[in-house]
């Protein structure tokens, strides 16, 4: 990115409404170069404004109040982008000065105004015995990520979770052995979509993998399921970690460590991604008919039968009826009425003119669950989108594969809740105008048995 320094090591970008707040240890001037007793180069907060796609404004520095920290690491903001999480010195001015002092790591928490961070506490599971770093808080406010080294971790760091509860945050909760490992797991982002996003420097199953890598893991059943890494061009055979994405996964950043120093990359996908596509809808052919006249009838004690005529062939007797047509179209609705003492029929005593009409959509054929490794068909045969000359059917199966064409085939490797997007795109009209539409379909994967 163009706001990371070639000098200076820049990490854990995290997304806010008008551009990125990263972790730095640059000098804030050429006087300014404050180091631990370790004479390791101490992190501030940053903040470069976005101008647009491409281009950001010049850096400037998060100012903290109060006591003077340490160390200022990763952080998370609230969905609103008023309180902010960061990772600190547990122990900060005097205290923090003293030679050979053991110097943890906790989370903080602030009100983030413009260029400062003021009215901060502490987190109430911080420590002076071990590490709790690399904040990640829900869009709903409700959890808490982070990584820590606490006593109960399957060794190194691991991932943790708490859940607020009227106010006050539950015993941190570990993630258990599948999304934590031996080796470190550290920055973890839960993403709005419920992805965690997490890294690690476990041994990597694939030959571009190496150092720190970049994995991702979604509760299934109250589970945290097998992690998955992320590929190419994310993970690399460097270091890759403190991953964040937009809420469409068009785009992203993540911290990569190429030679003596840190930097933040930008991705994009190629992959369609729409924020918001409706829900399918679901065509019903079927109507009720009433004989409104059926009380009067009753009233005079006359036995009467009730013959309906719906125009598709189909016939049924009562005074209320429900039919399902077939499909869309124009019906001629006769209504024939019998008197059972004198066997008289009264013909076409009511005639409806009924049009039953399509819904107008992209429209999504396929199942509502099935199992993973299982081939799936999906078409969108059924779409009903007069006067388009539809040029592209375009599949995103949510979980980072797409396709293209009326009838597709799909096999799904892993358990869990998908949503799948049908986007249909137009050929050009005269004007070179090109019409899109998207509906959507929610699949459950199950475990296989």
């Amino acid at each position: 990115m163009p706001f990371s320094s070639s000098q200076f090591n820049d990490i854990a970008p995290v997304i806010i409404k008008d551009g990125i707040i990263f972790c730095s240890d640059r000098r804030a001037s050429s006087a300014k170069n404050v180091t631990t007793f370790n004479e390791e180069r101490l992190y501030n907060l940053y903040f470069s404004a976005r101008r647009d796609t491409l281009k950001w404004r010049e850096p400037y520095e998060i100012k903290i109040s109060g006591d003077p920290v340490l160390f200022t690491g990763p952080v998370s903001v609230s969905a609103d982008g008023s309180t902010i999480y960061f990772t600190s010195s547990v122990l900060s001015g005097k205290a923090a000065r003293k030679r050979n002092i053991k110097n943890t790591l906790g989370i903080y928490v602030g009100e983030l105004s413009g260029r400062t961070i003021t009215n901060i506490g502490p987190f109430e599971y911080n420590s002076t015995q071990y590490n709790v770093a690399h904040p990640s808080i829900s869009r709903d406010g409700k959890f808490l990520f982070f990584a820590s080294d606490m006593p109960g971790g399957q060794g190194g760091s691991d991932i943790w979770m708490c859940e607020n509860v009227n106010g006050k945050w539950s015993v941190p909760k570990n993630l258990g052995s599948k999304v934590n490992s031996p080796s470190k797991e550290n920055y973890p982002y839960i993403h709005p979509s419920g992805r965690l996003y997490f890294s690690s420097d476990r041994k990597g199953t694939a030959s571009y993998m190496g150092g720190m890598d970049v994995y991702y893991t979604v509760l299934v059943d109250g589970e945290w399921d097998d992690p998955i890494p992320m590929p190419e061009p994310i993970n690399s055979q460097y270091d890759d970690f403190a991953f964040c994405a937009s809420d469409n996964l068009q785009e992203g950043f993540f911290t990569r460590k190429t030679g003596r120093d840190d930097d933040i990359l930008r991705f994009a996908s190629n992959i369609i991604r729409k924020d918001v596509c409706d829900p399918v809808q679901e065509n019903n052919y079927c109507y009720e008919f009433i004989e409104e006249n059926a009380i009067k009838y009753d009233t005079l004690s006359v036995p009467f039968k009730f013959i309906w005529n719906f125009g598709d062939g189909e016939t049924a007797e009562g005074s209320r009826v429900i039919h399902c047509f077939k499909g869309p179209g124009d019906y001629t609705v006769k209504l024939d009425i019998v008197n059972l003492l004198t066997n008289e029929i009264e013909l076409n005593e009511k005639t409806y003119d009924l049009r039953v009409e399509q819904i107008e959509q992209a429209y999504i054929s396929g199942p509502d669950r099935c199992f993973e490794g299982e081939k799936v068909i999906f078409d969108a045969d059924s779409t009903y989108l007069p006067g388009w000359a539809i040029n592209q059917f375009y599949w995103n199966f949510g979980d980072e594969t797409i396709a293209i064409g009326t009838k597709v085939d799909k096999i799904y490797q892993r358990s869990g809740n998908y949503t799948v997007q049908l986007i249909v795109t137009s050929a050009p009209d005269g004007s070179g105008r090109v019409k899109e539409t998207c509906v959507s379909k929610n699949i459950v994967v199950l475990r296989k048995p």
